[in-house]
């Protein structure tokens, strides 16, 4: 009963998704819409009920002041509840995890020092002076919205989704590829733009996992 109660707002809101986005306030970029492709809601449906899920990649930030790259050895989904292994030059040399949910995070870093927060975004920044969005990746990464705050979806000439525009970010879907069988095409290389920052996220691979973490 939880399941099919959970599954059915999960539905709700995706169903509500193409809806909901904002006015675009500015002039659309050539060969790109702002009109979801028909089968929209079918695709934004089975992207939502995906919730299990672990991927491996590689992630790259660039801001004004500082930049950096990071293995992602693992991104463990669970639900809202993520865990993430990230190694190289992020946050510092060697090994670095993020566990949390929306509105929680634990961060370790490589000397081993680990930090609680009901602010996920403002630790990180705080610990690395970076802006790294982790609630609204876990939507981003899968192509779509974020549930928090309005976004605009820009569809190129075939019916995929290009951007997503949403807390100020411009989240372009560069690549993407059939990682699942029985699950839409996901995102093989995401770029999110805002202002002289970027967050680059590469994923070599892609699977889904059981129920339990």
């Amino acid at each position: 009963m939880h399941r099919t109660v959970k599954h059915g707002f999960v539905l709700a809101i995706a169903l509500s998704l193409a809806a909901c986005a904002s006015v675009p306030r500015e002039p659309l970029p050539e060969g790109l819409t702002n009109q979801p492709p028909a089968d929209w809601a079918e695709r934004v449906q089975a992207l939502s009920e995906f919730t299990h899920w672990e991927l491996q990649g590689k992630l790259a930030i660039r801001q004004p002041d500082d930049s950096g790259s990071a293995v992602i050895n693992q991104w463990r989904q669970m639900n809202e509840q993520y865990h993430l292994l990230l190694s190289s030059a992020f946050l510092g040399m060697g090994r670095t995890e993020l566990q949390g949910m929306p509105g929680y995070l634990t961060l370790t870093m490589p000397d081993g020092e680990t930090y609680r927060s009901s602010d996920p975004q403002a630790l990180i920044e705080a610990a690395t002076g970076w802006q790294f969005p982790v609630d609204s990746l876990a939507w981003w990464i899968r192509g779509l919205p974020a549930p928090e705050g309005d976004f605009e979806l820009l569809f190129d000439d075939q019916g995929n989704l290009a951007s997503i525009r949403q807390q100020g970010w411009d989240i372009r879907f560069d690549r993407r590829k059939d990682f699942i069988d029985g699950y839409p095409e996901l995102p093989a290389r995401i770029t999110a733009l805002k202002g002289e920052r970027r967050i680059r996220m590469v994923v070599t691979q892609w699977q889904e996992t059981g129920t339990q973490p």
